[in-house]
């Protein structure tokens, strides 16, 4: 029986065009100005930048030097974790101010509700930092879903298209691995998940549905279903 779901962002509660239309575009906006104020005051913006220098090579002294690079990891899409950090917390300034709102679809909104009260463990797993997370939940256009979620992974736990993650994910969970459910619109981060003993959902919401022999679902009404078999 399904008693956790594991659930990924992009793609699956929310739209991709959110992140790379909205989130990544407002933080290449926001984000030089953000460190030119914050890096000799704010220890956090320090210690990020820091973290960029070391692994850029670029001298740590050479404020716009780190701003170069930091706009070159963006136009990459790299999965750098001090970059992670940074545009978190511009996206922090940016949900607090209301000029930004976390996506999530309506379906996925009433199903995450759904399954909280029926008393389903809610955890998030995706390649943006948790706080990036508890941010597209907390101020989403449906209104502050983080009280629904019971815990937040990010890449810390490794990448998501690896198995062992997964199995990291259960350690810290203290289940077993058959009473999982992960959502994900990624293949190979299915058979990662499947790998350490997860049950999986692939949620296609566009195009063609695959010929697989995995659960496939249009949305989260799709997924509920599918665990009201199990």
């Amino acid at each position: 029986m399904i008693r956790v779901v594991l659930t990924d962002i992009e793609g699956t509660t929310s739209s991709i065009s959110f992140v790379h239309d909205v989130l990544f575009p407002y933080a290449s906006k926001h984000l030089p100005e953000f460190i030119r104020t914050n890096h000799h005051t704010t220890p956090a913006v320090a210690e990020q930048l820091a973290l960029v220098a070391e692994k850029s090579g670029v001298d740590s002294k050479d404020v716009e030097g780190l701003i170069d690079v930091l706009q070159a990891w963006i136009s990459e899409d790299r999965k750098e974790g001090p970059l992670k950090a940074l545009q978190g917390m511009v996206w922090e300034q940016g949900y607090h101010s209301g000029e930004l709102k976390g996506d999530i679809y309506p379906d996925a909104a009433d199903y995450l509700q759904r399954w909280h009260d029926r008393g389903l463990r809610l955890f998030v797993y995706s390649s943006g930092s948790v706080k990036a997370q508890k941010l597209i939940f907390g101020f989403s256009t449906e209104g502050d879903f983080t009280p629904f979620f019971s815990g937040y992974f990010d890449t810390g736990v490794g990448g998501k298209k690896e198995a062992q993650s997964y199995r990291n994910i259960l350690a810290e969970l203290g289940v077993e691995p058959g009473t999982v459910l992960f959502l994900s619109d990624v293949e190979a981060e299915l058979s990662a998940a499947e790998e350490a003993g997860l049950k999986t959902v692939w949620l296609v919401r566009d195009g063609e549905l695959p010929d697989t022999g995995r659960p496939v679902a249009r949305d989260f009404a799709e997924v509920d279903a599918l665990l009201r078999k199990r």
